[in-house]
C-alpha cells in the first residue's frame, strides 16, 4: 500500500499542491497524512502516524525528499528504519527519482543522497542569510523582528502614571500592557530637574 505524507513550514502556507500530486499518484485521501510545522522540529505527528501505520511492503510517497526529513542524518536515519522494516520511500517531483524499494540501484542511492545533501544546504544558506540581513538592518539602527503593534496611546497613559509615581504593578493594571511591553517601549523617564538651579530662578 501507498501512504502519501505532505509537509509545509507554516500555518499560512499552502498543502494544494503536494496533496494534488498525491492524489495524482492513486493515494487514497484517508492513506494521506499531513504537518504544518518547520522541517526543523522533531515534532512532526503527521509523519509519526504516517510511520506508525505503515507496514512491510508499504511505500511512504512524498512529493519531494525536503518534505521528508530535517537533515541529511536525519533523513538517512528515517529511511534505514524504514528500510529495516521493509518500507520503502518514493518522491513524486525530484529531478532525480528516488525509489527505495529499488536498494540494488547505485544510481536511486546516489540520488537519494544528494538531494537529502542539497535540502540540507538550502536550508542552511537560507538560514545565513536571514542571520545577515538581520545584522545589516541591527547595525543601520533598523528594529528587527514583527512590527510594534502596542497602541501608542496606551503607551502616553503608562509613561503619564509611570511620571506621576506610579509602579509597573500599577501600570499594567491600568493600562493591559505587559511589563516586557513596557520595558521595551516606554520612553525613558524624563530627567528630575535641578534642584540648585530651580532654586537660582526661583531667587532672580
Amino acid at each position: 500500500m501507498n501512504i502519501g505524507y505532505a509537509r509545509v513550514s507554516t500555518t499560512k502556507q499552502d498543502l494544494a499542491r503536494q496533496m494534488d500530486a498525491l492524489a495524482a499518484a492513486g493515494i487514497e485521501p484517508q492513506h494521506i497524512y499531513v504537518d504544518k510545522k518547520s522541517g526543523a522540529t522533531t515534532n512532526r505527528p503527521g509523519l509519526q502516524e504516517a510511520m506508525r501505520h505503515a507496514r512491510a511492503g508499504d511505500v511512504i510517497v512524498v512529493h519531494t525528499l525536503d518534505r521528508f526529513g530535517r537533515t541529511v542524518r536525519d533523513t538517512l536515519n528515517l529511511v534505514h528504519e524504514l528500510k529495516e522494516r521493509g518500507i520503502g520511500i518514493r518522491t513524486l517531483a525530484d529531478p532525480l527519482a528516488i525509489d527505495t524499494t529499488a536498494p540494488d540501484s547505485s544510481m536511486a542511492q546516489l540520488a537519494f543522497v544528494m538531494l537529502a545533501l542539497f535540502a540540507e544546504m538550502e536550508r542552511t544558506y537560507s538560514a545565513e542569510r536571514v542571520a545577515h540581513a538581520r545584522a545589516v538592518a541591527t547595525a543601520n539602527g533598523r528594529r528587527t523582528g514583527r512590527p510594534s503593534v502596542v497602541d501608542p496611546d496606551k503607551l502616553e497613559h503608562a509613561a503619564m502614571l509611570r511620571d506621576k509615581g506610579a509602579s509597573i504593578r500599577e501600570i499594567t493594571e491600568k493600562t493591559g500592557l505587559k511589563r516586557t511591553t513596557l520595558y521595551r517601549h516606554l520612553p525613558p523617564r524624563s530627567p528630575a530637574p535641578d534642584s540648585s538651579r530651580m532654586n537660582g530662578i526661583l531667587g532672580e
